[in-house]
This record gives structure tokens, C-alpha cells and sequence, in this order.
């Protein structure tokens, strides 16, 4: 590939991504934000003031008045691009370039790091390019999958078990991790905003594309929404028709694991309290007030005990049930004890490798 420069095929570059010293995403930085090719670095030729002023002066005064402006805010940026991101780079640097559709923006900073005597490859139809071929296998890459879906109740531990399972060496696929959000009403990270669609479906298929279809991926069941983003059709398909894996795990454990994971609520209650108001439909106001009332008594374990009994296993049942058809008959792993002061982390450890070793 590196023998290589001048206009690249989406279907080829993205194939050899790893080759290229660099990849350069020439869009404004709203674009860039909004999804890009993993791995990418923004070195916008037009910011998005600029661009949008340039656009402005396209459809008021005239395309070449608006090219002419546009031509010298380009070259002004390409030149600090020079003396700043690209000051360093050696002779034998081969970037990868792209813009939106393959077009003027990616072709101007082509030209200029040309001439100085890199070897530059510009994306052929740009990021719209790259989204096609995305899309595209998405709806490929999940069928050859070999999954093995783990099942379980809220509080079970499912993404504990994934993150033992790929130190125990194994092949995983966290979608929760990737769409920031534990899947739940309260599922929100505090500190992690959720990407957007087109960005999670990047990251999805970034995750793809190093499974080895020879090899068993393990994924969590999920519903079709994690959060406010979904997954592709293809893998949800894929993961409802794959053998299941339940999860047994002890009430007490898992009222432990979800006071760990959802600590930030014992730090803000109030985030807590507005969160179950939107819960008000679904369960009505006695209950809701039932469980801020053991909010407000801090009686945490009584309350996570009644959101699992009362709101989280109800749902879960309904959504398996109806969702994932293999759930019906699947392989059980026990997890962990009702003891207090048990070992859940050694627990999961010790479930992980049983399940590597089989």
C-alpha cells in the first residue's frame, strides 16, 4: 500500500488504514466532531465560521468571489498546518487526505504537501465515501460472526464478566462501552457524554473489523436502543439467533455491583430522584414516592433491592423473552455468592477463564 499515493478507493484504503503515517481530516471542525475515520486528525482548511461565511458569499454574491475568498482563507490555513501540525514530519511521510466528498478542500492541501515532496494519498469520494463502506459492513461483517450473547439480569454483571473475558484473552465486543451508557433508564455516565449515531456506528465498526470470525466474540444482550443510539439491523439479527449464555448471580451481589457502578448517584441523589420521576408513567406516583422515600432515608441496598424486583427484572424477563428466542435454552453460569463480604471481582475472574478454558 505505501508504494502507493494519489486518489485511493474507500474499499482499498480503508483495508490498509494502518499504513499511512497519518490520516488528515481537512473538514471544519464541527464535521470532524460530528464522526470521522478512526484515527483521523482534524487540520481543517476552512473552519466553520469560514466555511459558513464562504457559503454565504456563494449564494449572495457570486461562486467566484466566493472561491476567491475561500482560496485565501485555504492557503492561510494550509500554511499554518505547515508550521505547526506538519513542521516535523519526514521526507518520508505519507499522509492519507480527506474532506467531505473528495473535493476541492482535500484536493488544495493535497497539492500543497505534494510540492513539497511527500507522498500523498487523498480518499476518493471523501467521507461520504467512508460512510458507504461503513454502512455497508455493518450489515456484512456481523453475520460471519461466531457470538456468544451473555444473558442476565440488571445487576448481573454482564460488562464486568466482557472485561474479564478479554484479559482472560478472548474475543469481546462491548457495545455499552462504546455507546457510553450502561443501557438502562439511569444508565447515563456522568462524566461521558453518548456519541452520536453516525460516530457510534464508527466505533462499532472499528470494533468489527479486528473480530476474527474464527473465533468465539462474546457480547452482552441488548435491546435495539443503547441509550439514544441503535444498533444495525444486521447485528442485532446476529446476536438474537446466537447461543446464549445466562448469568446466575445472588440478589445481594448484585444490589453490590450496582451500588459500585452507580455510585455517582449516592454522591447526588437529587440526578437519582429526577431520574425516577420519568419513571412515573410506567409505574405510577405510589411507587415512585415508595422508593424516594427510601432515598431520602439512605437506605440504599432496600432501595436498589426494589428497583431490581420492581422495575429492572420485570422488564428484563419481557425483553429477553421476547427478543432473544435462544435465551430460552441456555448454557447457565453461576456467578458469585449472597455471602457480604465475598470476592465478586474474583468471582467474575474465575467465570471468565471457565468460560475461555471451555
Amino acid at each position: 500500500m505505501k508504494r502507493h499515493h494519489g486518489a485511493v478507493e474507500a474499499a482499498v484504503a480503508l483495508r490498509h488504514l494502518g499504513e499511512f503515517n497519518t490520516i488528515v481530516d481537512v473538514r471544519s471542525p464541527r464535521e470532524y466532531a460530528e464522526d470521522h475515520v478512526p484515527g483521523a486528525i482534524n487540520c481543517p482548511v476552512l473552519d466553520d465560521d469560514e466555511r459558513a461565511a464562504v457559503g454565504t458569499l456563494d449564494r449572495q454574491q457570486s461562486t467566484f468571489e466566493a472561491r476567491r475568498r475561500g482560496a485565501a482563507l485555504v492557503a492561510r490555513n494550509i500554511a499554518r498546518h505547515l508550521e505547526t501540525r506538519f513542521a516535523q514530519m519526514p521526507r518520508e511521510w505519507q499522509p492519507l487526505i480527506y474532506c467531505w466528498r473528495g473535493g476541492q478542500r482535500s484536493a488544495a492541501m493535497m497539492h500543497v504537501l505534494s510540492l513539497v515532496g511527500w507522498r500523498v494519498s487523498r480518499l476518493t469520494g471523501g467521507y461520504q465515501a467512508y460512510r458507504r463502506a461503513v454502512l455497508a459492513d455493518l450489515e456484512a461483517l456481523p453475520p460471519r460472526l461466531d457470538l456468544r450473547v451473555l444473558s442476565g439480569p440488571t445487576g448481573s454483571g454482564k460488562s464486568r464478566l466482557l472485561a474479564q473475558l478479554e484479559a482472560a484473552g478472548a474475543q469481546v465486543l462491548d457495545l455499552e462501552a462504546l455507546a457510553c451508557h450502561r443501557g438502562s433508564v439511569l444508565g447515563d455516565l456522568p462524566t461521558q457524554p453518548q456519541p452520536g449515531q453516525k460516530r457510534f456506528e464508527s466505533l462499532l465498526w472499528q470494533a468489527l473489523q479486528r473480530c476474527d470470525p474464527a473465533r468465539p466474540v462474546y457480547v452482552e444482550s441488548e435491546s435495539r436502543m443503547i441509550g439514544t443510539v441503535r444498533l444495525p439491523n444486521a447485528l442485532l439479527a446476529r446476536m438474537r439467533e446466537s447461543p446464549c449464555i445466562r448469568l446466575e448471580v445472588p440478589l445481594p451481589a448484585r444490589v453490590r455491583l450496582l451500588r459500585d457502578e452507580y455510585a455517582h448517584f449516592e454522591t447526588s441523589p437529587d440526578a437519582l430522584r429526577a431520574q425516577l420521576d420519568r419513571l412515573v408513567e410506567l409505574h405510577g406516583r405510589a411507587r415512585i414516592a415508595a422508593w424516594k422515600e427510601l432515598l431520602l432515608r439512605d437506605d440504599w441496598d432496600a432501595l436498589v433491592e426494589c428497583l431490581l424486583r420492581e422495575h429492572y427484572d420485570p422488564a428484563y424477563r419481557r425483553s429477553l423473552a421476547r427478543n432473544f428466542l435462544q435465551s430460552q435454552r441456555p448454557r447457565v453460569l453461576a456467578i458469585g455468592t449472597d455471602e457480604p463480604g465475598a470476592d465478586d471481582a474474583a468471582a467474575y475472574a474465575a467465570a471468565a477463564r471457565s468460560l475461555v478454558a471451555a
